[in-house]
Parts: C-alpha cells; sequence; structure tokens
C-alpha cells in the first residue's frame, strides 16, 4: 500500500447551482426553487424575500446552465385578457424570442407578448391523447398552439384555434405555417365567447369544407384559460338549437375547461360554478373527471374538468 499526495482544486465550477445559492441566501430562508426554462430563457418568479439576491441569483443560473441566454423575473399579475405578465432582466440579454420544440412540434414565439408554460407539458400531451384519429377540436383559448399542434400533427385533428390576443395569435398562424399544418389548424382571432357561439358557422363554412371532410360538429372544446374559461361557458346555451332535429346525444362534443380552486371541497366547487355558467344542473353521468392539473401556489389548485354537454344547455331557448 502506498500513500501519494493529490491536489484537488474545489473552485467555482464544482460547485452546483442550489450550492452557490445556499451560500449567498440567508439560512433562514430556503433556497429558491427550481425555475421554468422556455427555450434560451430562465423564468423565475421569485418571492419578496429574495429580491434583494435577484440579481446574483440570476447571474448564477446564467454562469450554470450554459443553454440560458437570458434570465427574467416575473414582476406583475397574469394579464388575464391577453395572457402575458411583465417580467425584469435579471442576467443575459434581453432576448424574448423563443424557439422549443414539443409533441413533435416546433414553437417561436415572443416570450414577453404572449403566455407559454413550460410546466403544463404533460397536461398538454395527456388532453392531446384522449383525442381520438381525425376528429375535430374547436380550441377556443389556443395560445400559439400547445394543444392545436400536437393534436393537428400527431393525432390528425382538425383544428380550429381561436385566441383574443393579437400576438397570439400572429404566432399561432406562424407555428402553422413552420409546422405544416396549413390544411389542418384553421386559426382566428376574436373574443372565446363569441368564438364559442359562432363555432359551428365556422366549421360547416363552404370555404373550409373545400379543404376538410364536410362535418357538422366538434368532438371536442379545450378552454385553457384557468383564471376565467368558467365563465365562457355560458356560450353554450342553445349552441344547437337550429340542429335539433339533426343531432344524436352520442354525437354531443365533450369540453374540457381548465380552472383554479382554492377551497376545501374543490370537485363540488368546480362543479358549482360550472352549473352556475351552463345555466343547468351537470348530472354525474355527463362529467367524464375533474382531473388535477397541477399546484399553482399553496392553497390554489388548477384543475381540469372534461363533460359532456348537457342536451338541456345546447338546446336552451333563452328567450
Amino acid at each position: 500500500m502506498e500513500i501519494k499526495n493529490y491536489t484537488f482544486i474545489v473552485d467555482y465550477e464544482y460547485w452546483s447551482t442550489d450550492d452557490i445559492l445556499r451560500s449567498i441566501i440567508p439560512e433562514e430562508y430556503q433556497i429558491p426553487g427550481s425555475f421554468e426554462t422556455v427555450g434560451h430563457i430562465a423564468h423565475l418568479n421569485l418571492r419578496e424575500e429574495y429580491l434583494p439576491y435577484k440579481k446574483i441569483i440570476g447571474e448564477i443560473i446564467l454562469d450554470k446552465n450554459k443553454h440560458i441566454k437570458t434570465v427574467v423575473n416575473k414582476t406583475g399579475k397574469i394579464d388575464n385578457t391577453f395572457r402575458f405578465f411583465e417580467m425584469e432582466l435579471l442576467a443575459g440579454i434581453w432576448d424574448m424570442n423563443a424557439e422549443l420544440k414539443e409533441s413533435n412540434c416546433t414553437f417561436q414565439f415572443d416570450f414577453s407578448k404572449v403566455y407559454w408554460n413550460s410546466r403544463l407539458q404533460g397536461e398538454h400531451e395527456r388532453l392531446v391523447k384522449k383525442f381520438k384519429k381525425n376528429e375535430f377540436i374547436c380550441d377556443v383559448m389556443a395560445g400559439v398552439g400547445p394543444f392545436a399542434l400536437p393534436a393537428a400533427k400527431n393525432k390528425g385533428s382538425i383544428v380550429f384555434a381561436n385566441d383574443l390576443n393579437p400576438k397570439s395569435y400572429e404566432y399561432l398562424k406562424k407555428n402553422v405555417e413552420n409546422n405544416k399544418l396549413v390544411n389542418k389548424v384553421f386559426s382566428y382571432n376574436l373574443d372565446g365567447r363569441d368564438f364559442i357561439k359562432n363555432s359551428l358557422s365556422y366549421l360547416n363554412d363552404k370555404s373550409i369544407q373545400k379543404k376538410v371532410i364536410e362535418q357538422l360538429l366538434f368532438q371536442h372544446y379545450v378552454m385553457n384559460l384557468p383564471a376565467i374559461a368558467i365563465e365562457f361557458l355560458d356560450a353554450f346555451r342553445g349552441i344547437f338549437k337550429e340542429y335539433k332535429d339533426k343531432i344524436k346525444f352520442e354525437q354531443f362534443p365533450t369540453i374540457h375547461c381548465h380552472c383554479f380552486s382554492n377551497a376545501e371541497d374543490r370537485h363540488a366547487e368546480i362543479k358549482n360554478r360550472v352549473e352556475a355558467a351552463l345555466g343547468h344542473s351537470l348530472d354525474e353521468k355527463y362529467i367524464k373527471e375533474i382531473y388535477f392539473v397541477r399546484s399553482v401556489a399553496p392553497n390554489k389548485d388548477m384543475y381540469c374538468i372534461s363533460f359532456v354537454l348537457p342536451p338541456e344547455v345546447a338546446f336552451m331557448d333563452e328567450k
């Protein structure tokens, strides 16, 4: 046996991001949690106690993640109309033009002008898996296309995708073109409530039907605006009243509506809100599931309620 001297240098490169943050953040605080990655952008949502250290936190993240070029921190609440929020630069360059791949699709967008959440990739994939081959999908709050494009590309769906934000609409169209889905995804820039009310008119537009097979109804409606999507469900009242003699119950669409809840009994609270918006009770036979998506804050969770549109609502005559 022989003992040899060996020099082991422990410098900055040796320590992990968490190790370095632990050395600068006061011991009474936990180190900041994981950050969201959007292409080359690291997006943080720092709590107040971390703000005095925000610049050094940004620099460490930039140093330790070679693919990251921009580190930003959320500074305000999300805009419920156009779904983007204000951000400040912590480190790197201000380049918010992101490009990334998800579910076999390429997406490009200005992260400062549209909504994107990489943590929802699992939810995007979960919902798309529920679609059967070649079904017709109405994506009411489509953003830049995280549901619409994978549904079209991976399931052969025909998707009518809408978003009120002009920038989201701009990038939605660009992503449709870049992924060669121009005859699969049809883009709109309208209010969500109006889009639902007129969705069958768009679907049965003769100029559209020249590009796809003739189809009377959608099989699914996707409503991914969890802060207020439930409020738009009133648009389904009477949506089929002009088609009463042409539609069988098994043709009725499934609605997938995302929402937040902090109630003690979350399932009951979500069901009650949906019923209030529909203007009719939602019998258990219509509910397919109330799915827990993720926790977004202490005592605040995101869900997706999937239910068949009740005939009493679809044929409702509010007059």
